[in-house]
């Protein structure tokens, strides 16, 4: 028999206390809540690691995955990252700051610039990536690759349900 968490225990409970509901939501969602959490925690430590923090991380992953020349309008960044405009000019002024990005003018169009990553912005995105992957490998080392295909199939079809 599977050992027991401690979402059993709290829907064992709540079974006892309310035997005319269906506990099967709480059971899934509060097992999401509760990786999440460990998720949140194993990502922190991964970009403490990199020195980068998460809000770093999104900007300059969008960057690095653009592929050469690792560049992307600010409208793009926006689109990805999904921010505010303001919030997007404060974190790119932050990330030029510490020579992670510079901003060029669009050739295309002379009114507008680009966002590129530097080769410290890309240094800094690829040693959080590796990180943050070797640190999320270790959260599904409990899981085998089909296994880990069966849940990110679910996940996927979940999310999508969801409009997202």
């Amino acid at each position: 028999m599977p050992q027991e968490d401690e979402v059993d225990r709290i829907v064992t409970a709540w079974g006892r206390e309310r035997d005319d509901l269906d506990f099967a939501p709480l059971e899934v969602f509060s097992r999401v809540d509760r990786l999440a959490r460990h998720l949140d925690r194993a990502r922190r430590a991964a970009f403490d690691a990199s020195g980068v923090e998460p809000w770093e991380f999104d900007v300059l992953s969008a960057l690095r995955r653009a592929g050469e020349p690792y560049e992307l309008s600010p409208k793009t960044l926006l689109q990805q990252t999904l921010v505010s405009s303001g919030t997007m000019t404060n974190r790119v002024d932050r990330l030029a700051a510490r020579g992670l990005v510079s901003r060029r003018t669009d050739p295309k169009d002379g009114r507008g610039i680009l966002v590129a990553l530097t080769g410290a912005g890309r240094t800094a995105v690829d040693t959080a990536i590796a990180d943050l992957l070797e640190a999320e490998r270790s959260i599904l080392d409990e899981v085998s690759g089909p296994e880990q295909g069966q849940l990110s199939g679910l996940l996927r079809r979940l999310i999508l349900g969801l409009g997202d």
